[in-house]
């Protein structure tokens, strides 16, 4: 790719015509690389482009037997056109967007329920907030075995905002974009959501629910859609000093709740 084209990669329409999403800086490029030295084939060919002061840093963390990986120098200059902050650490990945994020309704059909695994689904509804789903993602990541189901009309994973809060998380996390709220009640059985007059997510039940519904931040989840799916009310008990929580609290107390 021509670098013009790369720096197009921060709008959504060329990552989807490109088929590849940028990762800036040495924090997510140092997991991005670790995640590579121990299975390249989940990620495709990636270009790296690095600035004179990375070249040395690049040579004693990227194994050379990491094949995927492309490295190409470039100007100070062209770092700081590549790049979508303001004072750019000097080194930006260029990676494939996995086949479940190519935004084609086939790709949300290849990942089935198991109803008998462990495995949760967090289901988000037109979430807006990068730095909320990037927080998710990394409590996700952190507590292990969870899918991420994401409804049309949510903001992109991949974009740099959401990338960057994320801290690498976004290459641990299984997730299926364009997931319509409709479809859900072809995969899964039972549904819960949460409710200030539900039951407490410190419940026995509370993990008994194959997918767990969270609504937009403003919205939350459409009231026909939770009749229809026959969902579950649970609520998380607080003081009653305030009437909500931001929507990635929300999600990781539930999500930390059901490891426990």
């Amino acid at each position: 790719m021509k670098l013009s084209d790369v720096k197009k990669l921060h709008q959504k329409k060329f990552r989807t015509q490109f088929g590849f999403y940028l990762v800036e800086g040495e924090h997510l490029v140092l997991e991005l690389i670790n995640v590579a030295q121990h299975d390249s084939s989940t990620l495709g060919d990636i270009t790296l482009y690095v600035t004179a002061d990375y070249e040395a840093w690049l040579k004693e963390k990227l194994d050379s037997s990491v094949s995927n990986m492309k490295v190409e120098t470039v100007s100070s200059q062209q770092m700081q056109q590549l790049s979508d902050t303001k004072s750019p650490q000097g080194i930006i990945a260029r990676v494939p967007l996995p086949n479940s994020a190519l935004y084609s309704e086939r790709s949300q059909t290849s990942i089935s329920a198991n109803k008998s695994s462990a495995e949760k689904y967090i289901y988000l509804y037109e979430v807006q907030d990068p730095g909320n789903l990037g927080t998710i993602l990394r409590t996700l990541a952190w507590l292990g075995d969870f899918t991420l189901l994401l409804s049309p009309n949510s903001v992109d994973p991949y974009n740099s905002k959401a990338v960057r809060s994320s801290m690498g998380a976004i290459f641990h996390v299984n997730m299926e974009l364009n997931v319509a709220l409709e479809s859900l009640g072809e995969r899964f059985e039972r549904f819960a959501f949460l409710d200030m007059n539900g039951s407490n997510i410190t419940s026995n039940t509370f993990g008994d629910y194959q997918c767990y519904l969270f609504g937009n931040e403003a919205r939350g989840v459409p009231v026909d859609a939770l009749s229809k799916l026959n969902a579950t009310a649970y609520t998380i008990a607080g003081s009653g000093k305030i009437d909500s929580l931001n929507l990635a609290s929300a999600v990781n107390i539930c999500a930390y709740e059901l490891t426990r």
